[in-house]
């Protein structure tokens, strides 16, 4: 049997909350392409690392 790796999956509302944003932007970056996730039947899931490492990438040049 495969190994299957130790990832964990939020909602959309979770990440939202952890990146202090509207469900309706984590929604907008997961249909652009910027947030990777999962469609799980009519719901997404994003993995926390992806979470993480977005929250690492600088959002805009303030200069």
């Amino acid at each position: 049997m495969p190994e299957v790796p130790d990832v964990r999956f939020l909602t959309v509302a979770e990440v939202a909350e952890i990146m202090r944003v509207s469900k309706m932007t984590v929604y907008r970056l997961v249909h652009s392409g910027e947030l990777p996730a999962i469609r799980f039947g009519r719901s997404f899931r994003v993995p926390e690392s992806a979470v993480a490492d977005a929250l690492k990438r600088p959002i805009a040049d303030a200069g």
